[in-house]
């Protein structure tokens, strides 16, 4: 991993190693909601209690992330991916070991500190080892996060609710191994960076959007990215005890469809990207945050058998947007890598830790079936999207125009 890819390439070593080390670090962060009703029944915890502690995770780990971005833009951290890993590692030990509920609450900020650290600067990094295709390495690199998420579950159910809470502390041994891939990772964006140094300036591509327009921009991307986390929160958080209270499912049995579920979180998250760089990242969100609303709609009145389904269906199409919406906030202000994708996965967290604290309350109040009812109308504000601007339109174009003279050509050399 030592050399950088040849120019025009994507260097998938890299892509790969920070696509793996994505899903240890969701897989150990899932590990939280997926023991949720083990901590509620060994600490007696009401819904409140488990919406404030995914709050405490999402707050560490969104608001300094925007601030993380910022500062590696001005002086990247090529080894700071190994300190975030330091900080995940402390703490699944603390939430181990912990004793009481302000423990628990220590443990999940100091893993959000971790993610905080991650996410930005890794990036960064799947972007320079794109090769020019920045939404299929978004997708690939966002690929192993969910995949990470969708497998906490499963190893919650098979390892932590069998052996008990002390038995996340076996997890760390997945932070060791993401320390050393991205240990691997950093010399490699050392030598890249040393590289690109001694070549020429390229142009910066440049939008001409007056200030207040970018803002007003990324002011809809922010709406767009609150629908579809809160959303996300109430499937994540609690589709679990809506599952046992709606149909009387087993605690590991609705484990099971909470992974099947962030599967196809993981699996939608690998189109959009790819789809956005062939015909436009609007179009993947248009049809991404609006188009769930049908199903969204539907899944508060579906037995058990269309529940499940319902939900991959949901997490397939929503999942799209996300890569989609970090690439075009990525073109509509260049230069700014790693203060976008701090800003907007910053902004994801928060959103998705603030609306799991609000929807525990609402679900202490009028009962957790109430919160699906309420949250099937939030993909409406997919609508928004029809106000983004087309910054992507003369590039599809010239790719429309670079492929017909392509077609042409091997037509004509075929006569």
């Amino acid at each position: 991993m030592r050399q950088p890819a040849a120019a025009g390439g994507a260097a998938v070593a890299v892509l790969l190693a920070l696509s793996f080390c994505h899903m240890l670090n969701d897989m150990m962060q899932s590990l939280l909601a997926a023991i949720y009703p083990m901590l509620k029944a060994d600490y007696g915890l009401d819904f409140g209690q488990i919406g404030l502690l995914t709050l405490t995770f999402q707050l560490t780990a969104s608001l300094l992330q925007p601030w993380v971005g910022f500062y590696t833009d001005r002086k990247p951290q090529p080894f700071s991916l190994v300190l975030g890993m330091g900080s995940t590692f402390a703490g699944l030990l603390l939430l181990a070991t912990a004793s009481s509920y302000g423990l628990l609450l220590a443990g999940a900020a100091v893993v959000g500190i971790g993610s905080s650290v991650f996410h930005p600067e890794s990036s960064r990094v799947a972007r320079m080892a794109s090769g020019g295709r920045f939404g299929l390495a978004q997708s690939v690199f966002q690929l192993g996060g969910y995949s990470g998420t969708a497998l906490g579950p499963l190893l919650a159910a098979l390892i932590v609710v069998p052996n008990g809470q002390g038995s996340v502390a076996w997890f760390c041994a997945a932070a060791l191994i993401a320390a050393v891939v991205l240990w691997r990772v950093g010399d490699w964006y050392q030598v890249a960076r040393a590289n690109a140094a001694k070549k020429p300036a390229a142009a910066v591509e440049s939008l001409v959007l007056p200030k207040r327009k970018v803002l007003l921009t990324l002011g809809l991307l922010a709406m767009l990215v609150f629908s579809k986390n809160v959303y996300m929160a109430s499937l994540s958080s609690y589709y679990t005890f809506y599952l046992m209270e709606t149909f009387h499912v087993s605690v590991r049995a609705s484990q099971v469809y909470l992974f099947v579920f962030l599967g196809a979180v993981a699996v939608g998250t690998l189109i959009g990207g790819p789809v956005g760089d062939r015909f436009g990242r609007k179009m993947v969100i248009w049809c991404s945050i609006l188009g769930v609303l049908p199903f969204t709609l539907m899944l508060p009145y579906a037995n058990l058998f269309w529940t499940p389904i319902l939900s991959v269906v949901i997490g397939l199409i929503l999942a799209s947007a996300f890569p989609a919406i970090i690439v075009y906030g990525q073109e509509l202000v260049p230069g700014r890598v790693g203060t976008v994708a701090g800003l907007f996965f910053g902004f994801s967290f928060g959103m998705g830790g603030l609306g799991a604290a609000i929807l525990g309350q609402v679900a202490d109040v009028h009962g957790i079936r109430f919160v699906y009812y309420l949250c099937s109308f939030l993909p409406a504000i997919g609508l928004l999207t029809v106000f983004l601007p087309n910054i992507e339109k003369p590039k599809l174009e010239a790719r429309r125009k670079a492929r017909a003279a392509a077609t042409a050509g091997a037509e004509a050399g075929a006569e």
